[in-house]
């Protein structure tokens, strides 16, 4: 049983990205706001296998998917 605890560091590093605090709330400072209708899977700055992974974090409603609805809901406002 898979006990780890999803945080925004954690998707961070999943993603590839640097995950510190003060690197999170840069990276959605430069990103954000997203267009409302622009799904976050389709958000330019990702590669393509980031963009799989939150896709698919998304639909297969995974351990991932708060999380990455978090991330979403930071970048539209």
């Amino acid at each position: 049983m898979d006990t780890t605890i999803h945080t925004m560091p954690r998707l961070f590093e999943q993603l590839g990205l640097p995950s510190d605090e003060a690197a999170i709330r840069k990276f959605i400072q430069d990103h954000a706001p997203l267009p409302a209708d622009m799904p976050l899977h389709k958000a330019p700055f990702w590669n393509e296998s980031q963009s799989r992974f939150l896709y698919e974090g998304i639909e297969e409603n995974a351990d991932w998917a708060e999380v990455i609805d978090d991330l979403d809901a930071q970048l539209r406002h």
